[in-house]
């Protein structure tokens, strides 16, 4: 299963939704399966977005993890690509430079963010 930084993005922004700060119960995504979400989350949480507990069982097909919460790096990703617009032009930096690396997009967007702040004071 190819990874979807869309689809993490998604599982970020509900479990930011949680009053409690602790991730929901249930996390749906319009359009894809429990499957992808469970193991999006376990990607979630190898990336440190999230704290997780692995589910993944001997006959699994997938790995798997059920979210806890977002982690620091969670919020600072979710704070960095709020924007839709700015999430689409990291995308399309991170493609143009031959992939959708996740640490490409991190850094796009962390760039994006600095330049927008810097903006905004004047420098």
């Amino acid at each position: 299963m190819k990874r979807d930084l869309d689809l993490i993005r998604k599982i970020l922004q509900q479990c930011e939704d949680c009053e409690s700060g602790f991730a929901p119960r249930a996390i749906t995504a319009d359009g894809y399966t429990e499957e992808q979400i469970r193991f999006h989350v376990y990607l979630a949480g190898n990336a440190g977005l999230m704290e997780t507990v692995d589910v993944t069982q001997l006959g699994s097909t997938l790995p798997a993890a059920i979210p806890i919460g977002l982690t620091w790096e969670g919020y600072e990703f979710l704070e960095n690509s709020r924007d839709d617009r700015v999430w689409s032009k990291a995308k399309q930096a991170a493609h143009a430079s031959g992939g959708v690396a996740f640490d490409v997009v991190k850094s796009v967007l962390t760039g994006l963010a600095i330049a927008a702040a810097s903006k905004a004071v004047g420098l």
